[in-house]
């Protein structure tokens, strides 16, 4: 799931040791989780005020790049061999590593030598559901078989097991039973209906629609927020619900936005303002932001299409791209003690590490970084800074593909200085880089998305308003 957040400004950090997948274990915290324990043991530090071609593969050398690019793309032509060949192993992740008849995803998987692991992410779901969109749009299957695979999914996900439509974080990829006594997740059910209504929109089946209608119908929002404005984490069935809240900027935008387009148990509208926009800032430069890695200004930005758009507080979208070149730069800054960063090699946020599942990122400076890169930190920042996010995964490919590229795209981490590199992949990180990628490409998830009357209801809602910014966005 997206839950993985964590700022802890010196090196106390929640480090996962020797627990590197479902068959270890490492799953029973969720990644918000893990910064929750980073937050108990007192470590925060708050700083914030209220492809290339294939022969250049072979070779390993990187292309010089032409002096412009093309009015039409943010991309070159050998950047676009490159995005469509990680989307297009992306996807194969989300093809194979799925259960074909229920649909759910596995969390992650050994690229070199993939296990049978029962254990489902419901997030990854969401992704996988939207990667079959992305696929069956590039031809990277036949259409009777995309739209079957989500007749299946969708089939099972109604009669999943879920509490009043919310649906549990971990599920057994081949029965749907609730896994390690998981909690039932609101952030991660927001996830997988923003994949279940981009299903909707693309295929334009009828008993995909009927479906996914019902299942977003469902979810009681309202039972959600019954004493409260900021909405819990989730709920178990032992203990009720989890006294963590989404009170900060992040990955939620998604999760209230949905709410609050809901026709059958809307959030309230006042939801919406009810959770905190802190600003911070990092060499002279403003943002919101939260003591949270990178992956925060993406995962609502994957679907939800805030270009051109602005509530009361900000634009969401130039906020991200604001958000990410500081992250490059606090990364640039970095290069006096870990020489592998550079404009070329950027990119840190929650992932595995050589010493196991580990929140980290900046700025502030978060958890015990040590040179590791994470490919999806750039990849799901493409449509944000397209050309430099670009030229990191370029580099990544050409510099250390050897060990660092697989069937199913990049490795969840690597770190070039102590010759380090994941033999996972990570689903949810799979897809954020395979979203956004298309979405810096052709834009095509958020228009297909947008055109579900729950997104629009969603963000007229919590006063969204067309406008021109007075600076151009990355994508222009």
């Amino acid at each position: 799931m997206p839950s993985r957040m964590g700022y802890t400004g010196i090196s106390i950090v929640p480090i996962i040791h020797g627990m590197r997948d479902g068959r270890a274990g490492w799953g029973r915290l969720s990644r918000r989780e893990l910064l929750r324990l980073g937050v108990r043991a007192g470590a925060l530090a708050p700083l914030a005020t209220s492809i290339i071609l294939p022969s250049a593969w072979a070779l390993g050398v990187q292309k010089p790049r032409p002096a412009a690019a093309p009015t039409a793309s943010p991309f070159y032509q050998v950047d676009e061999v490159l995005l469509e060949a990680m989307e297009k192993a992306n996807f194969r992740y989300f093809w194979e590593q799925a259960n074909p008849y229920t649909g759910i995803v596995r969390d992650r998987c050994n690229a070199t030598s993939p296990d049978k692991s029962d254990l489902g992410s419901i997030a990854a779901t969401g992704f996988g559901l939207t990667a079959l969109c992305i696929g069956d749009e590039r031809g990277y299957l036949g259409h009777a078989a995309a739209r079957e695979r989500v007749l299946n999914a969708m089939r099972f996900l109604w009669k999943m097991p879920n509490h009043r439509g919310f649906f549990y974080h971990w599920a057994n990829v081949n029965t749907g039973e609730r896994l390690w006594d998981s909690e039932v997740s609101s952030v991660d059910t927001a996830i997988l209906l923003c994949g279940v209504l981009t299903c909707r929109q693309h295929f334009q089946h009828s008993e995909i629609s009927d479906l996914a209608y019902e299942i977003f119908n469902r979810v009681d929002w309202t039972w959600l927020s019954e004493d409260t404005r900021i909405l819990p984490h989730g709920w178990t069935p032992e203990s009720g619900f989890l006294q963590f809240r989404w009170d900060n900027y992040s990955e939620m935008m998604m999760m209230y936005l949905l709410g609050l387009g809901s026709s059958s148990h809307p959030l309230p509208a006042e939801t919406w303002t009810a959770w905190k926009r802190v600003t911070f800032e990092y060499d002279d430069i403003r943002y919101i932001g939260s003591f949270a890695p990178l992956f925060v200004h993406q995962y609502s930005q994957a679907w939800f299409d805030f270009r051109g758009k602005r509530d009361q507080y900000t634009d969401y979208f130039q906020n991200s791209i604001t958000a990410t070149e500081v992250h490059r730069r606090f990364c640039m800054d970095l290069n006096s003690q870990f020489s592998d960063y550079s404009e070329n090699l950027w990119g840190i946020t929650a992932s595995d590490s050589a010493r196991g599942y580990v929140v980290w990122g900046g700025p502030p400076a978060t958890g015990p970084i040590d040179g590791t890169v994470v490919p999806c930190a750039a990849a799901g920042s493409l449509p944000f800074l397209p050309q430099p996010a670009v030229r990191v995964l370029e580099t990544m490919k050409n510099r250390y593909g050897q060990r660092a590229w697989t069937q199913y795209g990049f490795v969840d981490a690597f770190n070039p200085l102590t010759n380090w590199y994941d033999s996972d992949v990570v689903g949810i990180d799979t897809g954020i880089s395979m979203v956004m990628a298309e979405n810096a490409r052709t834009g095509y998830v958020w228009n297909t998305f947008m055109r579900n009357p729950e997104a629009v209801r969603g963000m007229e809602r919590a006063g969204f308003k067309k406008y021109t910014p007075s600076k151009p966005t990355a994508t222009d």
